[in-house]
């Protein structure tokens, strides 16, 4: 241990004044096993240091094969390894001059002991959440209607069980927040059966949507106005009552009218999803064509515009005639970088307008499409209008 005496030989050697220096002096020394091993450093904002000192906890997500994220309960954080040049070492119990009670006093050297030393930390950064993979999981084991009775041995139910999965099993799988999980399972139109979460088989799901509109249609109700029990009653023979409630919880919006519930179906997603039936039956469509099936498809009363398939399909207004293709934001790749690529082997030039859509849930916190396209794209003039390529050469 170092004295008063020691410290001021060692201040005069270094042509330091005391006078300039704080009242109390750190002594460091190393303790008898100390390792670079034995400890991670990690700089949380101010954020996530409110949140681990409410008593919450932060979970780092991810396979082997995956790059590892920070979450808390509601958001998603990269973590990346930073170096520095200055040696962190870690001193439980230090305490600042401030801190110190006799810090005005005359000068006091105290002992400090090094338990760990780090020349590098991790350093957390807000990003968007990695859900493409929950959609790859649960189609894995789509929900196709109740099974037939005798349908199914007993060895291929052990095989689906292990294709299902609970909240906590997603946990465990997505590299997300439970709130971004949680959020994305609506998106997605699942639902929990036996304790389970399922997405719906895409054809079982367009089958509940054509049994509810073909009821408001034979019923000549308003689409604004569904009643629920009176649906459940005509369709319950047909299907499971809760995966036709669940149908309207998707598409519809829940109100109480007088002690009776109704729904309101949402234009918008049913003109959608039934844009999507008609495309997946054919790689391209007339759009004149397509626009006059598509309007004769929905229920009496609604309106098909192609602003409700911003996402989901692209049209082509270069072509003779112009034509609609099936392109589903939730089938492109999630890295920014992958995703431009594809968009532009799909398609040389983009308006903005057109690339927008398939851009936007790449953003980040802050950040806009525009910036997006300034870094990944080039634009030009082409016929008075504002288009983007991609800057480096795609193979095809």
């Amino acid at each position: 241990m170092r004295t008063l005496e020691e410290v001021q030989a060692t201040l005069e050697i270094a042509k330091l004044k005391e006078e300039d220096l704080q009242k109390s002096v750190q002594c460091l020394s190393f303790g008898d096993s100390v390792s670079s091993d034995d400890y991670c450093l990690m700089e949380l904002d101010d954020t996530l240091c409110q949140h681990i000192e409410a008593g919450h906890s932060l979970v780092i997500r991810g396979d082997k094969d995956e790059h590892a994220v920070l979450c808390s309960g509601d958001k998603t954080y990269d973590l990346k390894i930073a170096h520095t040049s200055n040696l962190l070492l870690l001193l439980p119990g230090c305490k600042t001059h401030e801190q110190l009670t006799n810090s005005q006093d005359s000068t006091h050297v105290i002992d400090a002991n090094i338990w760990g030393f780090c020349s590098s930390y991790w350093e957390v950064r807000r990003h968007r959440p990695r859900l493409k993979k929950l959609l790859r999981v649960l189609m894995e084991n789509p929900y196709e209607g109740p099974a037939i009775a005798g349908q199914q041995e007993n060895t291929e139910n052990t095989v689906i069980r292990a294709l299902q999965y609970t909240m906590d099993d997603l946990l465990e799988t997505i590299q997300a927040s439970e709130e971004e999980i949680k959020n994305h399972l609506k998106t997605l139109h699942a639902c929990q059966i036996n304790g389970f979460w399922r997405v719906l088989d895409p054809d079982y799901e367009m089958k509940l949507v054509g049994h509810v509109t073909q009821l408001v249609d034979s019923e000549s109700w308003s689409f604004h106005k569904v009643p629920l029990q009176t649906s459940l009653e005509e369709l319950g023979p047909l299907e499971p009552r809760e995966m036709i409630e669940h149908c309207f919880n998707c598409y519809g919006t829940r109100y109480i009218e007088n002690g009776e519930v109704f729904y309101a179906l949402d234009e918008a997603k049913v003109c959608r999803a039934t844009a999507l039936m008609l495309l997946n039956n054919a790689v391209k469509f007339n759009l004149g064509e397509f626009q006059e099936v598509w309007q004769q498809s929905v229920p009496e009363g609604m309106s098909t515009r192609l602003d409700q398939l911003k996402s989901v399909a692209l049209v082509d207004r270069t072509a003779r005639p112009e034509t609609i293709c099936l392109l589903n934001v939730q089938d492109l790749p999630e890295d920014t970088l992958e995703r431009f690529n594809h968009l532009f082997t799909l398609r040389e030039k983009w308006t903005e307008e057109d690339i927008t859509p398939y851009i936007e849930d790449l953003c980040g916190e802050k950040q806009t499409t525009g910036a997006l396209l300034t870094k990944y794209a080039r634009s030009s003039t082409q016929n008075g209008t504002k288009v983007f390529n991609s800057r480096r050469p795609i193979s095809t």
